[in-house]
């Protein structure tokens, strides 16, 4: 085999030329064997074949489970009893079918299987269900008959492919003021036009697969080929995306395949007795820090099966592609608990599970074989390489990776250093630290860093502030301090992403508060699994400016594609806590500092004139109006530099371009 392009980039890995070579052979063979010559995409059609289907001239039910022994359709139907008229019978291969008549079952009766075992038995959502409700007195969960009189008409094409993706993340079910879950239908109406008009191209939701228990973020997934019923239905899923396509906002899905909820009830876990039916056995098979069950992607069953998962919600619900959630948790057996990957042999050592990354591959491959426009995100924090290098360089092929130690970075930055401590030489690696082949996605916090038990930005720099200082007729320090440095850390973020950047909901405006979903401990409150769009839209508050700051950052990194090239660093200066470094043609410049603002502050850049196009310290972002930006600046020349000289305030961060080739003689 001719030696990968991946290993070509980096010399580090011929020494991982046979494990690395070993993977891309296993990936070939297995999409051998699957699709035997064919179109990936022509094998994952096990939602077309599984699951319930109305024929036109009847239903036909099928369903994988080997070792059953019988298997009954209980429901409306039939009052809930197992009866030989509705049994499945076995069609080989481990596949069970029942036919029948278009009388039998109707749009929004309720169903389950019942599936016997030698030595025991139990009720079943159907694998490939695609849609399931709860009871609001039992809180049971059944499938239920979807087909509605009319489906679904498309009205907006989805928009090309996103080269730079600005994501807002978001949560359909806390979207809302009010304390209770959200809809489909209130997102799309009150929160999509927020985003356009904060400028994000793509839309990225959560907690979409159904899970039993809401508190879980939407990780403890029961059915991968339903949209959760608490937010609505699936044609208002398909409304909300539709949309968000006529705004020109792609919208990718944040998909769980890493694990599956343990409820044998809800979800796959003893499907049919065994452990082992999609799950490995024993300790394996179980996460031990999820309290998961752990999918064996060495099964070929298993591997059809979130194959076809994938291909249905981008061809049911048009979603533009996903981002892969917990994939160090499947790349490792270890699942990455407690492992600080300090040595590529960490990567390639008995430790990997070559069949997840097998998978993996196969499913970037038919991510972008449905759709070549589709976005492939993967979530690792191991730092495996060629995670989003193409399959054809010996990667596995996603398009982009989450920079996640950018967002550790700076929670470690205000956890342990006092702002005068701040080193912007280190910051600025921490910021760029990327690998030169593969594309990433920075964030300074997603989600997960707005949970309870953690803080977001905000949190950290207003603390109780944030409840009682945010007023603009108010003096406060605490404040002032705490916006400044909310702006600038965001606005480095963005400016030194290496392909794109991600916003999750309501940060953009410090939403105060981190997220607890309605549980046990908090007496089931929604209070704190809300969002307060209103404190952004007071005038009366300071929410509203850094509201203001995050959609100008967002509309100059669009208009200027500064992605197009790494940024390039100017100045590092540690003692006076300044950063200034170009990409593209902006000229971005950060003064840290808390107490020193520097009059004429100088630095080399292109010969010429140059305008200031956004500055923190703008009063329409809250700041204190110190800089004119309405006065041009023309490089001087000293000591055979071109000199650029600004007044670079504390706390405070300048984005400048180069109008013209006018120097000052």
């Amino acid at each position: 085999m001719k030696t990968p392009t991946l290993i070509a980039n980096d010399a580090g890995l011929k020494p991982y030329e046979g494990a690395i070579c070993r993977r891309i052979e296993k990936a070939r063979q297995a999409e051998q064997m699957l699709a035997n010559g064919k179109p990936l995409s022509e094998v994952a059609n096990g939602h077309l074949y599984y699951g319930l289907h109305n024929t036109g001239q009847a239903w036909a039910l099928r369903e994988w489970a080997p070792n059953a022994r019988y298997i009954y359709l209980i429901g409306e139907l039939n009052g809930w009893r197992p009866d030989s008229r509705w049994a499945l019978k076995s069609i080989g291969g481990g596949s069970w079918e029942v036919v029948l008549p278009l009388s039998a079952l109707r749009h929004g009766d309720l169903y389950k299987l019942l599936v016997v075992w030698e030595g025991g038995s139990g009720e079943r959502i159907p694998s490939r269900c695609r849609r399931v409700v709860q009871d609001e007195k039992t809180h049971i969960f059944s499938a239920q008959v979807w087909q509605p009189p009319q489906q679904y008409r498309w009205k907006n094409a989805p928009p090309k492919r996103v080269q730079n993706p600005l994501i807002y993340e978001a949560h359909v079910g806390m979207a809302t003021e009010e304390c209770r879950i959200g809809t489909y239908a209130e997102f799309t109406q009150n929160v999509l036009p927020r985003i356009a008009d904060l400028g994000y191209n793509v839309l990225q939701l959560m907690a979409i697969q159904e899970h039993p228990y809401y508190g879980s973020f939407g990780y403890q997934v029961s059915s991968f080929y339903a949209p959760s019923f608490r937010f609505g239905t699936p044609e208002e899923l398909k409304a909300l995306v539709d949309e968000a396509h006529g705004l020109g906002i792609a919208v990718i899905m944040d998909i769980v395949h890493s694990h599956a909820v343990k409820n044998d009830n809800e979800g796959l876990s003893h499907f049919d007795g065994t452990e082992y039916q999609y799950f490995h056995a024993g300790a394996r098979g179980l996460h031990p820090v999820w309290d998961s069950r752990c999918f064996d992607y060495g099964k070929p069953e298993v591997v059809t099966f979130l194959l076809s998962s994938c291909k249905y919600w981008m061809e049911e619900f048009r979603f533009d592609g996903f981002r892969f959630d917990g994939v160090t948790s499947m790349m490792y057996l270890h699942h990455g608990i407690g492992v600080d990957f300090v040595s590529y042999d960490m990567y390639y050592d008995s430790q990997s599970d070559e069949d997840a990354i097998t998978y993996l591959t196969l499913a970037s491959k038919l991510v972008h074989e449905i759709n070549p426009a589709a976005l492939s995100i993967a979530e690792d924090v191991s730092g495996m390489p060629g995670l989003a290098v193409p399959i054809e360089d010996g990667g596995i092929g996603f398009d982009f990776r989450m920079s996640m130690g950018v967002a550790d970075f700076w929670v470690k930055t205000l956890k342990a250093k006092k702002d005068e401590q701040w080193h912007v030489g280190d910051m600025f690696y921490e910021l760029t630290n990327k690998r030169a082949d593969e594309k990433t996605v920075s964030y300074v916090e997603c989600h997960d860093q707005a949970m309870v038990g953690d803080k977001t930005i905000a949190f950290r720099l207003l603390d109780k502030e944030m409840y009682t200082g945010m007023s603009v007729f108010e003096p406060n320090l605490l404040v002032d301090r705490g916006v400044a440095l909310h702006k600038l850390i965001r606005f480095a973020t963005l400016a030194t992403a290496g392909n794109g950047y991600l916003n999750f909901m309501g940060n953009e405006f410090g939403h105060p508060e981190w997220i607890d979903f309605p549980r046990e401990g908090n007496g089931w409150s929604h209070h704190y699994a809300r969002r307060q769009w209103s404190l952004a839209d007071d005038a009366n508050l300071r929410y509203r400016f850094l509201l203001a700051w995050d959609k100008a950052a967002v509309a100059l990194a669009k208009e200027e594609n500064i992605y197009g090239e790494r940024p390039f660093a100017i100045v590092q200066n540690s003692s006076d806590q300044t950063l200034v470094f170009k990409r593209g043609n902006v000229v971005f410049a950060f003064n840290f500092s808390p107490t020193k603002s520097f009059t004429g502050y100088g630095f080399a850049v292109d010969a010429g004139k140059y305008e200031i196009l956004l500055c923190s310290d703008s009063k329409r972002f809250g700041g204190f109006e110190r800089v004119d930006e309405r006065i041009p600046h023309f490089t001087v020349p000293e000591n055979g530099k071109s000199m650029l000289r600004l007044y670079l305030p504390s706390r405070t961060a300048v984005a400048l371009k180069k109008k013209s080739n006018e120097p000052i003689a």
